[in-house]
């Protein structure tokens, strides 16, 4: 007992000078910044416990409202095929031009809780579920064409920062946030758009949407190109300045979710049109930055839009709980054709977004009517809470020689990818390139934009308490651009030499 009690001791005097990030069974984590993948830019391995451990955690945080994307809105419609892209996916509801796929739409805000105004600035969810002929497929992003972090590593602590405190209780308080975002430069992108009037869209309707994240097409012949999906809106584009989001708050709370639902109601079915770009992957290693970063855009430079279809949204839901509350979007639901790409952000996500539908909805969330597939389902999948599928028989596996027929769809195989390095590592990609893009969309803003843009970000660093904090992410927009830079140190009366050494070469 006595020796017990000296080691105990020993253990509390040693850990007083460092506290060391462990596991929740308290073994060291090596690397808190980035998941382990194959090479650099390959895909991240299931073996990285820490991030497995990390995400399911983070998904089981609260119950029975999500996490993130609370607040929502929902509504049903069609996607029209404008052309036949079988040479570049084998994707069946994009085989032939005026194919019609019935589909749900779930708009969102993204931070805050299930009560709170639309009127906050956020990122909008975008998630858009096809019921097609081979399955369900999403594609789940938001208005914003990039993202704060590039990797799933860091994802529960970032929502952390937005989210209350636990102290307070004080919901996005810019003091937390930006001491989150001190150390995260690849950040510097987004906070550009977020605090742009891009930051509050006037409504649902009237917001463009994104897949974000690079996906894979493949065709037939297992040939493999790299997409990024956008939603462009027949209806004009329009956002709203901080002031009169502050107006439209004064009196309602969810005047995003009453415009899509009465625009429908009257007839005035709101319409978006789908583009992509396309990459090969031998058209990589010429840019100067790693295309499936989702910190990043491909100008249209470099890879041009090209239309693929239109949605149009033509019906309200009858019954929001059942049709909006309990749609579970995921960018792991796939059809054959297409596949996710080695963005770290995305490989997570293909885990994380399913989870937590298995612990808001339990295990058959799948066979609720809102998420239940078009086509015929045949697994082995069984029982569970709620477990309603017909299942008959005396045979839960296969192959099975009793029922032969019951096989595997060839597909459905996944493509082939050969990665020069295959070593296993946790380390930053390659060309994390933190700043240009972000300099470029401050360049590309009207007088208008880039007012409205210092005005809003300045007077967040203006509640943050440490300078230090301050001074950093004013250099990083600094290095972004010049122009930008000194505009946030002209309006935050700070001194431009202590900025310069925030500058982390």
């Amino acid at each position: 007992m006595k020796k017990s009690l000296i080691f105990a001791m020993a253990l509390t005097t040693s850990m007083s000078f460092a506290q060391q990030l462990t596991t929740n069974t308290g073994t060291p984590v090596g690397d808190n910044q980035n998941s382990k993948t194959v090479g650099k830019d390959g895909p991240v391995l299931l073996e990285d416990i820490h991030l497995i451990e990390k995400l399911a955690a983070f998904d089981r945080e609260r119950i029975p409202e999500r996490v993130v994307h609370a607040r929502g809105a929902g509504a049903f419609g069609e996607f029209v095929a404008s052309a036949n892209f079988s040479n570049v996916t084998k994707a069946g509801f994009l085989s032939q031009a005026g194919k019609r796929t019935p589909l749900a739409v779930r708009f969102s805000t993204v931070v805050h809780q299930k009560g709170s105004p639309e009127t906050y600035r956020d990122p909008r969810g975008f998630a858009v579920k096809f019921y097609t002929e081979e399955g369900n497929y999403d594609i789940v992003g938001n208005n914003l064409p990039v993202f704060f972090i590039r990797d799933a590593i860091k994802f529960p602590d970032m929502v952390h920062a937005f989210k209350p405190s636990p102290v307070t209780n004080g919901a996005s308080e810019p003091n937390r946030v930006f001491d989150f975002f001190y150390n995260i430069p690849e950040a510097t992108h987004m906070l550009t758009w977020l605090f742009s009037d891009y930051g509050i869209p006037a409504n649902y309707r009237q917001m463009e949407g994104n897949g974000v994240h690079a996906y894979k097409w493949v065709n037939d012949k297992g040939e493999i190109t790299y997409v990024k999906y956008k939603w462009v809106p027949q209806q004009q584009v329009k956002n709203l300045s901080q002031a009169e989001a502050d107006k439209i708050q004064s009196t309602q709370i969810e005047h995003a979710t009453l415009d899509l639902r009465n625009e429908i109601e009257k007839g005035n079915f709101p319409k978006w049109d789908l583009y992509v770009q396309m990459l090969k992957r031998e058209d990589f290693a010429a840019l100067d930055f790693n295309p499936v970063d989702v910190t990043k855009i491909w100008p249209e430079s470099v890879a041009k839009m090209v239309k693929v279809g239109t949605m149009t949204l033509n019906k309200n839901p009858e019954n929001f709980f059942q049709e909006v509350e309990q749609a579970a979007y995921s960018p792991a639901n796939l059809v054959p054709g297409i596949e996710p790409s080695e963005d770290k952000l995305l490989q997570g996500r293909l885990f994380s977004y399913a989870d937590t539908q298995r612990h808001r909805l339990q295990g058959n969330y799948q066979q609720l009517p809102v998420n239940t597939s078009l086509a015929p389902v045949k697994t082995y999948n069984q029982d569970g809470f709620m477990s309603t599928r017909v299942q008959k028989g005396d045979v839960n596996y296969q192959p099975s020689a009793s029922q032969p027929g019951v096989v595997d769809n060839v597909k459905f195989e996944y493509s082939k990818t050969t990665y020069a390095d295959n070593t296993t590592t946790q380390d930053k990609i390659n060309k994390p390139n933190d700043f240009a893009q972000a300099g470029d969309l401050y360049k590309g803003f009207s007088k208008k934009d880039k007012d409205a843009l210092v005005f809003n970000l300045s007077g967040a660093l203006k509640q943050v308490r440490n300078q230090e904090v301050v001074l950093r992410m004013v250099s990083y927009f600094y290095q972004a651009d010049a122009e930008f830079g000194n505009r946030l140190i002209k309006e935050l009366k700070l001194n431009s030499k202590d900025v310069e050494k925030q500058i982390v070469k």
